[in-house]
């Protein structure tokens, strides 16, 4: 018997790094999964590795930008699974840049991942939550939301963004069973971390113990969807809140 036996979760970004860890851990406890990437084929993989060890999942390619693409993401679920009844807004995107040498396109970028993509995903999985008078919604945020680093305004921003958007969230639906929280995993081992980065310098962060890995965050995130994280809500749970990375 799982904690989460008979409730279905929805993983955005879910294709690799902390989200396939997500959705491994999710799964691990009983839960149906979605997984959606904006490579299906990665979505696919890990729905497939889910199966494999006795679990139940789908792999999705979702743009979390696109409404549409949400709303078929929640509609699927619900009719794959029953219900919808956990989110990760795990999908993110980073550009590294001074404002001063930025472009729009590289801006409205991440605005349109990190913060619409929450957004989007967070006001479908509600309506159906909603129905049902029970939900966990889980965003991943960052440290970078709350201490700020040069090279990184336009992903700060929109951490931050998602850290007070989480706690209005919290508040609108908390009469209503559903809890809101955010997690700031800090630097982690991923490929999205990778990205940029020269072999030496990942070596270096790895050897320096100020990197961590995927799976560091999941036992909160499998507490804080259980029936015994109810009284939780409107939190934002850092690792680590003063490092020099995204």
């Amino acid at each position: 018997m799982g904690t989460l036996d008979g409730r279905a979760a929805i993983v955005t970004g879910g294709g690799s790094g902390i989200g396939r860890a997500m959705a491994l851990g999710l799964a691990g406890e009983g839960a149906s999964v979605a997984v959606t990437d904006l490579d299906g084929a990665r979505a696919h993989a890990v729905a497939e590795e889910i199966e494999a060890d006795g679990g139940t999942a789908f792999g999705l390619a979702v743009d979390v930008t696109h409404t549409e693409a949400v709303d078929n993401m929640v509609r699927e679920c619900v009719e794959r699974f029953g219900s919808a009844d956990i989110l990760i807004n795990n999908a993110g995107h980073v550009e590294v840049g001074n404002v001063a040498d930025m472009t729009d396109e590289q801006w409205d970028g991440v605005v349109a991942v990190n913060l619409r993509g929450t957004f989007v995903c967070s006001r479908a999985a509600a309506r159906e939550m909603l129905k049902r008078g029970w939900g966990r919604v889980v965003n991943v945020a960052s440290g970078r939301g709350v201490a700020s680093s040069p090279g990184l305004a336009v992903y700060g921003a929109t951490k931050a963004a998602i850290i007070n958007f989480t706690r209005s969230f919290a508040q609108e639906v908390a009469p209503r069973g559903i809890t809101v929280n955010a997690i700031g995993p800090g630097p982690t081992d991923t490929p999205f971390w990778r990205r940029g980065r020269t072999q030496d310098q990942i070596d270096e962060a790895i050897a320096s113990g100020r990197v961590g890995q995927p799976d560091d965050f999941v036992p909160l995130v499998l507490f804080l969807c259980s029936e015994a994280g109810a009284q939780h809500t409107g939190m934002m749970l850092n690792r680590e809140l003063f490092t020099s990375q995204p």
